[in-house]
């Protein structure tokens, strides 16, 4: 039923910045907490961060912090904003998203999502 399409992937300089889109289809964002993991060449796949809607929610790993945003243009579409990329930043990038409950949830743990975008590669040269 839900069904997210990602964008903006690409290769970029040590420094620079890229914006990854996740849109949604078949349904809205807006009661969602929408979660953001990558897989980088060689290795498994990694929490990058967390949010929801209203932004109670915001979770980050540490290896970002600061230098990754995640937001929402409205209550289709999400946005990584990803800043000062590294090499060690080149992964392939997926976003998930999963109804947000009541009940205390561990959003860094990928088995909680239900709804998966195909990924897109991110590449970081040095």
């Amino acid at each position: 039923q839900v069904h997210l399409v990602q964008s903006g992937g690409g290769v970029v300089q040590a420094g620079g910045s890229l914006r990854l889109s996740c849109a949604a289809s078949g349904r809205s964002f807006n009661t969602y907490v929408m979660g953001w993991f990558r897989q980088p060449p060689g290795k498994t796949r990694e929490f990058v961060a967390a949010g929801n809607w209203i932004g109670d929610i915001a979770y980050y790993a540490d290896s970002v912090k600061g230098r990754f945003a995640n937001s929402r243009e409205n209550a289709n579409t999400v946005y990584l904003q990803m800043n000062s990329l590294k090499p060690e930043d080149t992964a392939v990038y997926y976003c998930a998203a999963v109804p947000q409950s009541r009940s205390p949830v561990n959003y860094y743990s990928d088995s909680v999502y239900d709804y998966w975008g195909q990924g897109t590669q991110v590449t970081v040269s040095s």
